[in-house]
């Protein structure tokens, strides 16, 4: 994730693994360490999720023109 803030990146971990997809190991060292990991779940999720990215990846033209078109949609709406 790109120019994430500290407090979103703490914000998503924790909703993450809230809902059992991935763990946290805190390691009770200082400086602080911790480390994460996909639960089976969040291993079958991130299975499932391939097939979209491959759809992602095969239309990036596509989608990038979608996108592009709607940028001058909100420019013009000023």
């Amino acid at each position: 994730m790109r120019d994430v803030s500290d407090k979103v990146l703490i914000q998503q971990l924790k909703e993450l693994e809230a809902d059992g997809l991935i763990k946290r190991t805190d390691y009770k060292e200082v400086p602080p360490r911790v480390d994460y990991s996909l639960t089976p779940l969040g291993r079958s999720l991130a299975e499932a999720l391939v097939p979209l990215c491959s759809w992602g990846t095969e239309h990036m033209a596509e989608v990038s023109q979608v996108f592009a078109e709607r940028a001058t949609w909100n420019t013009r709406a000023r």
